[in-house]
Formats: C-alpha cells, sequence, structure tokens
C-alpha cells in the first residue's frame, strides 16, 4: 500500500497577484549547478589531460585509415583512451565530483582508468610499430608517426598515472 503526500498551502501567506506574474516570468534554474572549472587544467594534471587528448587525436589522423590488423588494434586503443579522457575532462570541467553525492572513489576510479589505458597503449605503440616496420610503400610514414606519437601519449598517461597515483596515496582512502 502507497502512502500519500498532503501539501497543506496556509492561505495567510499567500503572495500577492503581483508577485505570482514574476515568479512566472523567472527562467528555471534547474542547471544553477554546473560551473566551468578551468583552473583545473591549468594544473599540472589538467595540462597533461589536454595533452593526452592532442596527442590522441593526432594518433587517430596518423592511423586511420587501418590498413592492417595492427593498427586496427592501435586504433581501438587510442579511441578508446580518448573518449575516457574527453568523459573524464568534463567531470573536472563541469565539476560533476563535487555536485554528485554517490559514493564512489573518483581518483582511484581515475587511477585505474588511467593505468589501464597507459598498459594499452604500450602494448599499442609496440604493435603499431611493429606491424609497419617492414612495410613499404604507401602510408607507412604516416603510420609509423602514429607509432611515435602513440609513445608520446604513452609516457603522458604514465605520467597522469603517476600523478594521480600520489593523489591517492596522500588522501588516504
Amino acid at each position: 500500500m502507497m502512502t500519500e503526500t498532503v501539501v497543506t498551502v496556509d492561505q495567510s501567506q499567500a503572495a500577492p497577484p503581483n508577485a505570482a506574474n514574476q515568479a512566472q516570468a523567472k527562467p528555471d534554474n534547474s542547471l544553477n549547478w554546473i560551473k566551468f572549472n578551468i583552473q583545473y587544467f591549468q594544473s599540472i594534471p589538467g595540462i597533461l589531460k589536454l595533452v593526452q587528448l592532442v596527442f590522441g587525436i593526432i594518433c587517430m589522423a596518423c592511423a586511420s585509415p587501418a590498413l592492417l590488423g595492427g593498427t586496427h588494434w592501435f586504433l581501438f586503443v587510442v579511441v578508446t583512451s580518448f573518449i575516457a579522457t574527453v568523459l573524464w575532462s568534463f567531470v573536472y570541467l563541469l565539476g560533476i565530483r563535487e555536485v554528485l553525492n554517490l559514493p564512489i572513489n573518483w581518483i582511484l576510479t581515475e587511477l585505474l582508468n588511467t593505468g589501464i589505458a597507459m598498459v594499452l597503449y604500450f602494448i599499442a605503440f609496440i604493435v603499431q610499430l611493429a606491424s609497419w616496420s617492414n612495410i613499404h610503400g604507401y602510408a607507412r610514414s604516416a603510420n609509423i608517426a602514429a607509432g611515435v606519437f602513440g609513445i608520446f601519449n604513452f609516457l603522458a598517461y604514465s605520467a597522469g598515472t603517476y600523478f594521480l597515483f600520489v593523489e591517492h596515496k596522500s588522501s588516504g582512502v
């Protein structure tokens, strides 16, 4: 059996008719919790996220279209890591961590995400460079460049993992 909610309106404190018209004219402030946190992207972890995104775009541009099986794996890692990094960037940009009262250890979650991306990038750039090392001809130089930028992004994810690990250990959770 469901309970009923009863609302009692006290007519003695009712607003005058002018106030009712003014209240209707105000816009809905349901998104007033959104505040852009640009300061995060001026810190070292924020700059690393931007570097990861830029290197990810370069890797996708150089390795596309995937002509070999190794490049398929490389692009899979690059695209999934890019999407995850974009999502984490929006979490920090919009301040979602502070707004949502969920029992999530945000730092540990991001540490695991970044650590997994780091390991996958390590495997992916090795596969990419090994796949294209003996190939001569069309698209070789672009795919070798993609592998080299994969190394750079691996280093960026390694630095991000390190800083998240230090933050996780200092938080004591």
